[in-house]
């Protein structure tokens, strides 16, 4: 049975008509065209279809869409503002975290809830919290560096210092 469900998605206000217990990551995807979020493997480990809600990084994959009604909901697309990447993107780019990019945008938004609660972690820290978002490609020491450089910018929030 669908039902109307409002939250918000990357700063505005969302509605959508959908069944409750569809996942959050197919309403992203399909029925709003928020392809940054990626499917993995469907059973929450990978991490590529991570997304912040209320601050805190959830899977997409394993959230139904009731469960963040009244939330808000940050993918991706949200990070950048005013055309402007947001720092984290700058920094994977600069040091060349990424290789084919699937898993990208889920350790970005895993690396932004890392720094939200904790603007200058340590390298054991990241590697902790980053260990449940998995790179094919390898490129895991990249990934750390880029957000070793963010944190010790402290540049985590916006680009501004």
């Amino acid at each position: 049975m669908e039902e109307r469900i409002r939250f918000r998605l990357n700063g505005q206000e969302c509605e959508i008509q959908v069944a409750p217990d569809r996942m959050l990551l197919w309403v992203l995807r399909t029925d709003l065209g928020l392809t940054g979020t990626k499917y993995g493997c469907g059973i929450g480990i990978c991490g590529a279809c991570t997304v912040v809600v209320n601050g805190e990084a959830v899977r997409s994959c394993q959230t139904p869409v009731g469960a963040i009604r009244g939330k808000e909901v940050l993918t991706i697309e949200g990070l950048s503002q005013d055309g402007q990447l947001h720092p984290l993107q700058k920094a994977f780019a600069e040091h060349d975290a990424l290789q084919c990019g699937y898993c990208t945008p889920g350790m970005i938004m895993s690396a932004y809830s890392l720094l939200r609660k904790n603007p200058h972690p340590t390298r054991e820290e990241i590697i902790a919290w980053m260990e449940g978002n998995l790179c094919r490609c390898g490129a895991h020491p990249r990934i750390v560096r880029a957000i070793e450089h963010i944190a010790r910018e402290g540049k985590s929030e916006g680009g501004t210092p």
